[in-house]
């Protein structure tokens, strides 16, 4: 039934980098134990890092460390992970960092979780997950969304006017696609009708896995949010009884809300024995990765703006009201910030579009180059990808010779929701080399955010500068790249891949009294690297981003037409 598509390296630990890295203006002249000390968890797709940190007069990553895992597609459009993996990761990698660093446990004072959003977890009372979490990334809840929302006389696009305008007024947004976890909570009870009856809470990943840790059952806000049955008004930050009647959803189902800052609860015994800490230890609310990587990235005041490339990728700015701009699947959702929304545009796939680049166009020239340069450790071996990488669009002039790469390989989200899209190269000739079909790839995943920072203009003020963070972001050549496209100064900061633990670092600073407000914090992450736009590019990428923007409007039904009983069934 499962087909892996993701193979981690079992058992093996993934050390991105052993050392201390610096965040702030000047060094501290403290001693460790002079400092406080929080570790931190970064939950993602294909694998889960585990991070210390030292918070004194600067934010400084003492040492992480990657555990891997996979995930799991359905014929039908699952993609579903094991709820073990993650803890086994988490697990493994914690007891990693202690063990290197040599760190007392008692120093540890704190930890949160920075992690994948919209999953969809049942869990028995004492919090066992009854069946494999369901992705962000699941579809296959189209009948699901199609009965409560394809139907009715008076419409808004394709939907009931009378719920969309009730989702609206009450939560700022919509829960408009299949890959929504609403839809995830009714595609179990259709289905697994006997695991849905066992149901005691249905929970976020983080939220999860802050049970597994303490015992306890709470959700933050954020994923509160993106349940679209929580209402976000100002003064309201409740459940909101009439949405959970209009989608038929069993309020005792929902755990009590959080903020990112709260002390969900403390560390247990067991728990604290296979992490190799000590029993007690808070464990604040945290976050998603989407509001947690926006303070990662030091974007903390109104307005500010950031562009990740990880395995999916987003663009979010912070707004001081809630947003939705329906036609183009953007919307607010409540932020770890105190009185702050992210207005967040998404996209379903981004970075992984490298790591199919990897696997199935470059491989053997990767496996060359790797040999040639004698790594045989997996983690110089991803510093060498992005190395050659680099060094293959270095040589490929801009522009790609005309070819363009849409990077919708598990369809599309925001700025045109579509389950049924998917990527293709486009203009390909006899001259096309594979070089230029690798480069194409880069700027596809540029042309799709400037495509979505775009349509978030419509709403937010233009911005000059943008940080950029992620994996992404490690690529000297992409980050030109991102700037010749949008046409923007682009910001990255140092240790760019761990902004969404610095982010869970902030938040268990904040909750602890260490900093007096999330503010602090952008002073402490500057921008160590700036790239701006070539004008002499601006014309040629202009014209390629219009044909980008067209491919998917007259390709839209063909998709449809090849792709739609495969989703639908």
């Amino acid at each position: 039934m499962f087909r892996e598509v993701y193979s981690a390296s079992k058992g093996r630990l993934n050390r991105p980098g052993f050392g201390r890295r610096h965040y702030g203006i000047q060094e501290g002249t403290g001693t460790m134990s002079e400092a406080t000390c929080i570790v931190t968890h970064d939950v993602g797709t294909t694998g889960n890092k585990s991070c210390i940190y030292r918070i004194a007069d600067r934010i400084e990553l003492v040492d992480s460390w990657l555990v891997e895992y996979p995930f799991y597609t359905t014929p039908d459009g699952g993609v579903e992970q094991r709820a073990d993996d993650w803890w086994n990761a988490i697990c493994t990698a914690t007891k990693a960092i202690m063990a290197r660093t040599k760190l007392d446990p008692k120093a540890i004072k704190g930890m949160a979780f920075c992690a994948q959003m919209q999953g969809s977890i049942f869990v028995d009372e004492e919090g066992n997950a009854l069946r494999n979490p369901m992705s962000y990334m699941d579809g296959r809840a189209v009948k699901q969304i199609e009965r409560f929302l394809y139907n009715g006389l008076i419409r808004i696009e394709k939907w009931n006017a009378r719920i969309v305008l009730k989702s609206l007024y009450l939560t700022g947004g919509l829960a408009a696609t299949a890959k929504d976890p609403l839809y995830k909570y009714h595609w179990v009870k259709d289905n697994e009708p006997e695991i849905f009856a066992r149901a005691h809470k249905w929970l976020d990943v983080k939220d999860y896995l802050i049970h597994r840790c303490t015992g306890k059952f709470g959700m933050t806000q954020d994923s509160a949010n993106i349940t679209f049955l929580y209402d976000t008004r100002p003064g309201k930050l409740k459940w909101h009884k009439g949405l959970c009647k209009t989608f038929n959803v069993n309020m005792d189902h929902l755990p009590p809300v959080v903020r990112s800052t709260d002390v969900v609860g403390r560390l247990t015994a067991q728990a604290a024995a296979q992490m190799g800490l000590a029993e007690g230890i808070p464990v604040f609310g945290g976050g998603g990765d989407v509001p947690l990587t926006q303070i990662g990235a030091g974007c903390t005041k109104v307005h500010d703006t950031h562009i990740y490339v990880g395995t999916s990728g987003w663009v979010v700015s912070n707004v001081d009201k809630r947003m939705v701009d329906v036609g183009n699947f953007i919307a607010s959702i409540l932020g770890a910030v105190p009185g702050v929304y992210n207005y967040v545009a998404e996209q379903e796939t981004s970075g992984a579009c490298l790591k199919w680049v990897r696997d199935h166009l470059a491989l053997d020239e990767i496996g060359v180059y790797l040999e040639a340069q004698h790594v045989c450790e997996k983690n110089q071996e991803y510093e060498s990808l992005f190395d050659y990488l680099n060094k293959v669009m270095e040589g490929t002039p801009p522009g790609s010779g005309g070819v363009i790469f849409t990077p919708w390989l598990h369809g599309n989200r925001s700025p045109r929701e579509d389950p049924y899209s998917r990527g293709m190269f486009f203009n390909l000739s006899l001259t096309t080399g594979k070089r230029q079909m690798i480069r194409s790839v880069l700027e596809g995943m540029a042309y799709h955010k400037r495509w979505m920072l775009e349509a978030m203009e419509k709403k937010i003020p233009y911005r000059e500068s943008l940080r950029f963070v992620g994996g992404g972001a490690r690529s000297r050549v992409g980050c030109q790249i991102m700037a010749d496209v949008t046409g923007r100064r682009i910001e990255t900061i140092d240790n760019c891949v761990n902004a969404g633990t610095i982010g869970a670092s902030v938040v268990c600073a904040v909750g602890l009294g260490i900093m007096k407000s999330f503010e602090d914090a952008h002073s402490l992450v500057p921008a160590v690297k700036t790239y701006e736009p070539r004008k002499e590019h601006k014309a040629m990428y202009d014209r390629q981003f219009q044909v980008f923007t067209k491919l998917y409007e007259k390709n839209a039904k063909l998709f449809r037409a090849l792709n739609g009983d495969a989703v639908e069934k």
